[in-house]
């Protein structure tokens, strides 16, 4: 086969010949702002709220039943569908050389058959394709389409022997994709293409990327020992955008309201920049990650930039472990909680299944009740807008260093994230390379959970931010480097924080406590000690920032007790038990708040999932946020709260994580709570209703004060509290 039979759009250099700054330059032409479908409410992007994805097999056209999926949607109100279409295996009579034809396929059109289906149905329709890998016949025609290994030998795929990895920056994906992209545009005019494993599969060393890469760096060769350096990540970062703009753009030229969907592209913030519409490809979760992460994808999206464009939660119905049982399914209990908590942070659902023709059935009735319910909730997940009034500064969990204290960097967010969940707290998150004053504007609170590296102009945003009234909580080493990891000599935001950093980091501390004190004048306990005031002493945490005051008159709510022997246990005992260093910062700067806690509490906090933890830092939150919280829930176990606004009414979501194997999964069973509700209403708005759409019932309440107040029954995985305004 010869290499003219493919578009050619890419030479050694790179075909579109935008890399790096100049390609976000370029965007406006590839991108039009002035596209009319992106005004129109009513564009596909913002149509379909439910949505189904079909990832076929490659015997499924001789096995699976099409006929039954589109029943299967139409009872579960799906609007959306993402279905499998080509690149490993074409699920339709391709006319693209090697483009290889599912064996299975004989004279069959699967994709034409369901398409035409979902379109009887109304149905928005986006099309997959997966370019990973191919076949043996593809390599014995382009053998430089091959992802190659940092030793030089053609990269076998690691999963099935028989296929081998393609390069994801090279001739494949530009010149062969893009081919097998516009014929499926041709063909089937899908409002999208959604891509899997488009980006790579890791590092590649073919002639392409060796070459590519030398010409972008001046000169460097790629990192030969497999670790992504700076440079590396920016090429390879500049090199997707590159293919993700030529997609994109090959598929207007057929149907200028489609979109090319870059699943797992590596720069949120660019993501959420630049995507009119997103897949959040969340499948699962595994090993010890918790039940909240669903809808945290949907916040660290909307933090880079996304806002309120749409974002569908891709979920699967089986088990997503390491050994990849895709043919699984998952519990009842498991795939309910995933998808609620998904559509409660502001994401539209999408389940996926593995395999047309399925084995196990178990996982459709749940499914089915669940969209039903979403179904019924439609015009309360129209969401507008978040009327949560805590954000939380973002870095991607990066850290400033390798010191022994900067190491599990990730657990600062998710100490806080979980402790916020746990005090019913609803807030978005604000990636820290996109913060600026507007983006500060909807919210009273800034929590920096060990923000390390900010830069002076984004210390100087924080800073008017509080001058203008607003609050901040801030952990650990936050602000102590700048936004190139450059160790300053005292802390950016030192003028709030009140304390200079005296130049140490104490740790690992064994066996040392926090003393806590009521006011000596006045014999009362500081609000962040409620619930604690019998306590006298909790634990400390691992690693604690030295710090002296600058400013004067801090109360002294929690102090120091330092480490003291835990061995032989005739010598565990306090040497000192009252020093005045202060491990709680607290001040009033005008109408603003400002809490610095020197010490881990929050990775502290997820590590060791001490109460203690949860309860101080969440009270330091409710102090510091200084208004009254605009929902407030009352209930036992584990309730996750949002609150959302739409054009004439708001809801707020109650998703009960409480189960035995919230921090494990699988779940085996819903345990259904009760919750005490209080909702502010807005400003100048009257309530005319007040609706549980998902479990069907029309709720007592009274309205007190400005707030509604209502006690909600028997929460099984999520509820929604509807409330319609005039």
């Amino acid at each position: 086969m010869r290499r003219r039979d493919f578009i050619k759009t890419s030479t050694i250099a790179g075909g579109y010949a935008i890399t790096g700054p100049a390609l976000l330059a370029n965007a406006g032409s590839l991108f039009p702002s002035t596209d009319k479908s992106l005004a129109d409410n009513k564009s596909w992007f913002n149509k379909s709220m439910r949505w189904a994805q079909l990832a076929f097999v490659e015997n499924d056209p001789a096995k699976c039943d099409p006929d039954f999926w589109l029943d299967y949607f139409k009872r579960i109100h799906a609007q959306g569908a993402l279905l499998s279409a080509g690149g490993v295996v074409a699920f339709y009579p391709t006319d693209v050389p090697l483009h290889h034809r599912s064996d299975y396929l004989g004279n069959k059109d699967l994709v034409g058959y369901m398409v035409e289906g979902c379109r009887k149905m109304n149905m928005t329709v986006c099309l997959r394709t997966d370019p990973h890998a191919a076949r043996q016949n593809v390599y014995d025609a382009y053998p430089d389409w091959i992802a190659v290994t940092a030793d030089g030998k053609k990269r076998r795929h690691w999963a099935n022997p028989d296929l081998w990895v393609t390069c994801a920056l090279g001739p494949y994906n530009f010149d062969f994709m893009t081919s097998v992209h516009k014929e499926i545009m041709t063909r089937f005019k899908p409002e999208g293409i959604f891509s899997n494993r488009w980006s790579g599969s890791g590092m590649c060393y073919c002639e392409h990327c060796v070459q590519n890469f030398k010409i972008f760096s001046g000169g460097m060769e790629l990192p030969r020992d497999g670790a992504s350096t700076a440079k590396y990540r920016e090429w390879n970062t500049a090199r997707l955008k590159e293919l993700w703009f030529l997609w994109d753009a090959e598929m207007r030229k057929i149907k200028p309201v489609s979109r090319f969907i870059p699943n797992g592209f590596p720069d949120r913030k660019i993501t959420g920049q630049l995507a009119d519409i997103f897949f959040v490809d969340r499948q699962g979760r595994s090993g010890n990650i918790p039940p909240w992460d669903s809808g945290r994808g949907a916040k660290e999206l909307r933090a880079g930039g996304m806002g309120m464009k749409p974002l569908i939660h891709i979920f699967s119905v089986g088990l997503e472990e390491a050994p990849r049982w895709k043919d699984s399914v998952n519990t009842d209990a498991e795939l309910r909680v995933w998808a609620v908590n998904g559509v409660a942070n502001g994401m539209l659902p999408c389940f996926v299944k593995f395999g047309a023709t399925p084995i196990d059935k178990r996982w459709m009735s749940p499914i089915e009740q669940v969209y039903q319910g979403f179904y019924r909730s439609e015009k309360y997940l129209r969401n507008t807008a978040s009327m949560a009034r805590v954000a939380v500064l973002e870095q991607g969990g990066a850290s400033a260093g390798g010191k022994p204290w900067q190491l599990n960097s990730a657990g600062h967010m998710n100490g806080m994230y979980h402790s916020l969940v746990e005090g019913h707290v609803p807030f978005e998150m604000i990636n820290s390379g996109v913060l600026n004053a507007e983006l500060l504007k909807p919210y009273k609170l800034l929590v920096l959970p060990n923000s390390t590296s900010l830069s002076d102009s984004q210390c100087a945003i924080i800073s008017k931010f509080v001058e203008d009234g607003g609050s901040v909580v801030a952990t650990f080493e936050s602000s102590l480097y700048d936004e190139n990891g450059k160790k300053r000599t005292d802390f950016g935001l030192t003028n709030l924080f009140g304390v200079s950093f005296d130049n140490a980091v104490e740790g690992p501390m064994q066996n040392s406590y926090l003393r806590l004190h009521s006011d000596a004048v006045t014999n009362k306990f500081h609000p962040v000690l409620e619930g604690l005031e019998d306590a006298n002493r909790i634990i400390n945490g691992i690693y604690t920032v030295k710090v002296k005051p600058v400013a004067a008159n801090f109360p002294s709510p929690v102090t120091l007790v330092p480490t003291y022997p835990d061995l032989p246990m005739e010598d565990v005992y306090t040497r000192n038990p009252d020093p005045d260093t202060r491990e709680l910062y607290l001040r009033e700067i005008g109408k603003g708040r400002v809490a610095y806690i020197p010490w881990d509490i929050e990775r502290t906090f997820w590590q060791y999932m001490a109460p203690d933890h949860g309860k101080l830092l969440n009270n330091t939150i409710k102090w510091a946020l200084s208004e009254e919280p605009v929902v407030a829930v009352t209930a036992p176990g584990l309730i996750e709260t949002t609150v959302w606004r739409q054009e004439q009414s708001m809801a707020v979501h109650l998703v009960n994580l409480t189960n035995p194997m919230m921090m494990k999964g699988p779940m085996r069973e819903l345990i259904p709570v009760n919750a005490e509700v209080s909702i502010k209403i807005p400003t100048n708005a009257k309530v005319s209703g007040v609706h549980l759409p998902v479990s069907q019932r029309e709720p007592a309440y009274i309205i007190k004060d400005g707030r509604i107040m209502l006690t909600v029954t028997q929460i099984m995985d999520h509820e929604i509290i509807g409330i319609d305004l005039a």
